[in-house]
């Protein structure tokens, strides 16, 4: 091969390289105004030994109470897709309050078969596990938190249709938990969340 052809070789070669390599559009992140899901109602406090439903799937490690963890509430919000944006936890459908629970709220990601591809602890708990598998914690260690505090975007799918699942769990003493909002934002706040008529139509 003569040295001049070499040039053209090469580009050839480049050019089909590049086009056979085209990169994926990058898929939209949500743009639109901030939207409220609730996901627990409040629960006034009542002793761990009343109540009767458990998670005997979960064990918490603790000191003193129950490693099985009593059930205090449980929500969901199915067909939720965050579309790339961003969900924190308020205490109220404007964003503007923040919200508790005794003793911690394990938030579970389910897919279209149900099957959970996220899950986290957050609350008063000095360990979590589900079977063999360690429960990862979100925040610091303890009850009540302010709005937004709490982002659980890294747990849920960019863009997938999911349901979440929040229960409060008590392992001892007496439990309780506020009402409990995912708010889906396009960046880090929930300034101007849509009226009700405006979540209803879309």
């Amino acid at each position: 091969m003569s040295r001049a052809a070499a040039p053209v070789v090469l580009a050839s070669v480049l050019a089909l390289v590049s086009a056979g390599c085209a990169k994926t559009a990058p898929l939209p992140s949500y743009s639109g105004p901030a939207k409220a899901f609730k996901l627990l109602s409040d629960t006034p406090e009542a002793e761990t030994a009343t109540r009767v439903e458990k998670r005997s799937d979960l064990y918490v490690t603790v000191e003193n109470g129950e490693p099985v963890p009593a059930v205090v509430a449980v929500g969901e919000v199915t067909g939720f897709n965050r579309q790339g944006g961003t969900v924190k936890l308020y205490g109220d459908e404007a964003g503007k309050e923040g919200w508790s629970v005794d003793n911690f709220l394990l938030v579970e990601v389910l897919n279209s078969k149900g099957v959970a591809v996220g899950r986290v602890a957050i609350g008063y708990q000095h360990g979590l596990t589900q079977g063999s598998e360690v429960v990862d914690a979100l925040g610091q260690l303890k009850f009540a938190f302010g709005p937004g505090e709490i982002d659980i975007t890294n747990v849920i799918p960019a863009h997938e249709v999911v349901t979440l699942k929040a229960s409060a769990l008590d392992s001892g003493g007496v439990g309780r938990v506020s009402n409990v909002y995912a708010i889906l934002s396009a960046g880090g706040g929930a300034a101007a969340v849509a009226p009700d008529e405006e979540l209803r139509n879309q």
